[in-house]
């Protein structure tokens, strides 16, 4: 008799690894895989929330319940530190954003011969899930999608339509990418769509970038208490539960420092919370981003100098890291090996590091420990809830 085997951890893709190491769809912690490759649940298997899931690309763990997710974004960063031979000085409690809180979302439509379709893609497919529930998006966000399905199904040609919806201080931000919306008449049906559903802005993107139709007053958001000028496309944390919890370690990581360079910086989510008590130097390649986090410095008399420089082709300097008492990091996926290479040649001796991929932050940390710094704390983070999608923040002192 063959046998029995026993989820033990949830994979980095979403499939449950057993004792034997196989990969088992769907599995979690504590499932039994019978002999016929059937699962027996144990525990911390659940019935999904959503009558998607499985086939919607947007959650792929709702079968695991509050325990066994937790678990998967702690050991999905704990294993990466690991992997590159760092320890951990202190690994700090694991946070989840809870259900129905993010603020930004890409769907996609498709105009069809009984009205249209709209939701996320299905996993691994161009087809699209036309959604009637879901529990990670939130409400204000949700309750768009059914009038937007009527604006495809009445204006939408035949290719798909991508939706692109934020919330911000003013409401909903909603850019239509693909939609023709030629002649007077479609134009002001979409302004009639716009004013019933109190948009804060309604752009149509027809292959040049988004062009602005609606918008009654500009758009900002609120960083650190700051609201910061809204440029289509920027980017936002996903959550602003995620964002909070990202912020309040940056603070306390960066505590006494009185000057930060704030490398990556965006809009300034980090640098406008962590001004004041600090001067701050804001870094962002996108120009868009960075005008608007400079203009917000301004009006404001805030210590935060926003600089525009690609860090990737021009990284700060070692002698240029050197001088600040703390730098602090929140690169893209791709991590920042032109950039740590510098600060691990300098004489910075306290680096915050925010990062959405714990594979490439593992590598830039190990260059980091390489030189001399330790890994002092370290915090899973899973704003994408019910993803593989995984973040973190940690902090490096020398």
């Amino acid at each position: 008799m063959s046998e029995l085997e026993t989820v033990l951890r949830i994979a980095a893709k979403g499939d449950g690894v057993t004792n034997l190491g196989r990969h088992v769809a769907g599995g979690v912690p504590g499932d039994i895989v019978r002999p016929d490759g059937t699962l027996e649940l144990g525990p911390h298997h659940v019935e999904a929330t959503c009558r998607h899931f499985g086939t919607c690309g947007g959650c792929q763990l709702q079968q695991a319940d509050e325990e066994a997710l937790r678990r998967f974004v702690t050991e999905r960063v704990a294993f990466a530190a690991e992997g590159q031979g760092i320890a951990v000085g202190e690994l700090l409690p694991t946070h989840l954003s809870p259900p129905r809180t993010r603020r930004r979302a890409t769907l996609h439509a498709l105009r069809t011969a009984k009205g249209a379709v709209l939701g996320f893609r299905e996993k691994g497919a161009h087809r699209i899930v036309d959604l009637a529930e879901c529990h990670i998006l939130l409400p204000e966000l949700f309750a768009l999608i059914s009038p937007l399905r009527s604006v495809i199904a009445n204006h939408g040609g035949k290719l798909p339509v991508d939706i692109e919806l934020t919330v911000v201080d003013q409401g909903v931000d909603c850019t239509l990418k693909g939609i023709e919306a030629d002649g007077l008449a479609v134009t002001e049906a979409l302004l009639d769509f716009a004013r019933e559903q109190q948009l804060a802005r309604l752009s149509l993107d027809r292959g040049y970038g988004p062009e602005t139709v609606w918008e009654p007053q500009p758009l900002t958001v609120t960083l650190g208490q700051v609201p910061v000028p809204f440029p289509h496309g920027s980017f936002l944390q996903p959550t602003g539960d995620g964002e909070s919890a990202l912020v309040t370690d940056a603070q306390n990581f960066l505590t006494g420092a009185g000057t930060i360079a704030d490398l990556f910086s965006g809009l300034g989510t980090f640098a406008f919370a962590l001004a004041g008590p600090a001067k701050v130097l804001a870094v962002e390649a996108s120009r868009d981003a960075h005008l608007a986090s400079k203009a917000a410095a301004n009006a404001r008399g805030l210590s935060v100098h926003a600089l525009h420089r690609d860090l990737f082709r021009n990284p700060l300097q070692s002698d240029e890291a050197g001088r600040f008492d703390a730098l602090l990091l929140d690169p893209p996926r791709a991590g920042a090996r032109e950039q740590v290479a510098q600060i691990a040649a300098s004489k910075a001796s306290r680096v915050a590091y925010v990062s959405c991929n714990p594979v490439s932050w593992a590598k830039d940390a190990r260059v980091l420990v390489d030189a001399g710094f330790r890994l002092e704390t370290l915090r899973p983070v899973g704003q994408f809830r019910w993803s593989t999608h995984v973040e973190l923040t940690s902090y490096f002192i020398r």
